[in-house]
């Protein structure tokens, strides 16, 4: 942050530090963790999203809210998904930061994520200016499950055409597509 001239009070309020207890040094949000950024549709980065990948919890941490990004607002990769959302005529909206890259790489182009733990009626206009087709790729566990139903709801009350897919018990898309490969995972979407 230093090298790009980023001051220690504008890497705080923008929540990359965490300000240290009385007179100790900030320390960075994200240590130990696996960040990813979270991009407007032009590309611009907004915040980030930090995942631990070991067993500590919480599992995931998102940058705080600010004036230039609101979680709810967000979907990851919708700036790299939009042609291919736009192409296909369709979404796969999936849960995770590494659903999201791991079907992007095994080619699945026209996924995003949701940022936080559910899916907002914000997120869901924002992909209904793409189209108004979407497939709910979630995990197969019950949170998963009520995701989906929750996402489906809002995205049925925004007007989309709403389909959900279902994976084995225990499976989720990045799991799933490194198990079977991508032409199995597009066969259930």
């Amino acid at each position: 942050l230093g090298e790009e001239n980023i001051t220690e009070s504008v890497a705080v309020s923008a929540g990359l530090l965490i300000k240290g207890d009385s007179g100790k040094a900030p320390y960075d949000r994200f240590r130990d963790r696996v960040v990813f950024p979270i991009k407007d549709l032009s590309g611009r980065v907004l915040g980030f999203g930090g995942r631990v990948m070991g067993d500590d919890l919480p599992k995931y941490i998102n940058t705080s809210e600010t004036p230039v990004y609101r979680k709810g607002d967000s979907l990851f990769g919708l700036d790299v998904a939009a042609p291919f959302v736009r192409e296909a005529g369709e979404v796969i909206l999936v849960e995770g930061y590494l659903d999201v890259i791991s079907l992007h790489q095994g080619g699945v182009r026209n996924v995003v994520g949701v940022v936080g733990t559910a899916l907002t009626e914000d997120q869901a206009r924002k992909l209904r200016r793409l189209t108004e087709r979407c497939v709910l790729l979630f995990d197969s566990d019950e949170a998963g499950r009520r995701a989906a139903h929750r996402s489906g709801l809002i995205l049925l009350g925004e007007g989309f055409v709403c389909r959900v897919a279902t994976l084995p018990p225990g499976e989720d898309p990045d799991s799933f597509l490194l198990k079977m490969g991508a032409p199995e995972l597009i066969t259930r979407v």
